[in-house]
């Protein structure tokens, strides 16, 4: 293989692939990086068996062929050199980096040990934009679960339908879901592992233009026009989350929603071991306390406007403010629907389509 290729692709490449990569005893290969030409481009591939990265760049290829090589030293020289256009060549199992100031040889491995990571070519079932998959993502990630005791609940729930695509995520103690009007293929339901919601972010954040949705029996690929992410499903059934959505509610607060996330932040100070504040609504006000036997106690009042009777509840301060920077709007609507169920969050612009809803801790 001999390719020359600008050194800015392909720090951007190795970023966005290697950080899958990890220190791997049983399986050495996979703290590889793996460098193939491929139809007149560079592709870069990653793998931990779980999630595979693919992603292309423009080059110049004198002549064709791969190479495994070690992800860190490889992703750590490229980075830290200035040149701008730089030569890889390779020869007996060995990568040659070369510029007008650099010969480097890096030692690598025969790829016919690197594991395949899976093509879909069929399966459409939808497209977006790729800022859209970020935000949808973004918003949605804190709330899977973090334990693997219930496997299903370890990843997003993305139900996609004729009309929408839904997401939905929930730890027992949170849920969100959030909807995006746009036309699918088919009716079917997924579950994909957090570690692959998490690696979709920070793709999603660097590639342009739209992402396409490729679903087989138990893989799903993400693909743009020069990268593409590959990934297994949890296999199992969601629970029925829509059952603890409430329906409706006893009162309704508006309120800023700056105010309502520094003020918590402040109040959570003095939260206890299990991280409780109280939120308190009357007709024009709504009042965070927290008290700490060992710090003391805080309360504020912010401005607020109630509709209906008043209320008050205890929260985890943590999960509030989970669901407060994900409201894309600078008002929330905050809902309460009874002693011992859920609270709901919510933007003031029904069309965001997103809900988060928070269990109450008991007082």
């Amino acid at each position: 293989m001999k390719v020359t290729i600008n050194q800015q692709n392909l720090k951007k490449a190795l970023g966005l692939v290697e950080r899958i990569v990890s220190r791997n005893i049983s399986l050495p290969i996979l703290n590889n990086v793996l460098l193939r030409t491929e139809n007149g481009r560079l592709k870069v591939s990653a793998t931990n068996l779980e999630i595979g990265i693919n992603y292309l760049i423009g080059a110049k290829i004198e002549e064709v062929g791969d190479i495994a090589v070690p992800a860190r030293i490889f992703s750590d020289f490229i980075a830290n050199t200035d040149e701008d256009i730089i030569t890889l060549t390779t020869k007996n199992n060995s990568l040659f980096i070369n510029s007008k100031r650099y010969k480097t040889q890096i030692l690598g491995f025969d790829t016919k040990e690197y594991p395949i990571i899976p093509k879909i070519k069929e399966g459409v079932i939808c497209t977006l934009p790729a800022k859209q998959v970020h935000a949808a993502f973004t918003q949605v990630v804190d709330s899977i679960a973090l334990s693997e005791s219930r496997a299903e609940l370890a990843g997003l729930y993305m139900r996609f339908t004729a009309k929408e695509l839904i997401c939905a995520a929930t730890d027992s103690f949170r849920l969100v879901e959030r909807v995006i009007t746009t036309p699918c293929a088919r009716d079917y339901s997924i579950i994909l592992p957090r570690n692959t919601v998490t690696e979709l972010i920070r793709v999603a954040d660097e590639v342009e233009g739209e992402i396409t949705i490729r679903v087989s029996d138990n893989q799903i690929a993400f693909s743009s026009d020069d990268c593409e992410v590959v990934s297994r499903l949890i296999d199992g059934k969601y629970p029925d989350y829509k059952r603890v959505i409430p329906e409706k509610f006893i009162s309704k607060t508006l309120v800023a929603k700056s105010d309502l996330e520094k003020n918590t932040r402040l109040a959570g100070l003095f939260s206890s071991s299990i991280s409780d504040v109280k939120l308190s609504c009357v007709e024009k006000y709504l009042q965070i306390v927290a008290k700490n036997s060992d710090r003391g106690e805080a309360s504020v009042e912010i401005e607020a406007l109630l509709k209906n009777d008043p209320y008050e509840v205890t929260l985890n301060y943590h999960y509030l403010l989970d669901g407060l920077k994900i409201i894309p709007t600078d008002k929330v609507v905050i809902e309460f629907t009874g002693a011992g169920s859920p609270l709901v969050l919510k933007p003031t612009d029904d069309s965001f389509g997103l809900v988060y809803l928070i269990m109450p801790l008991r007082s």
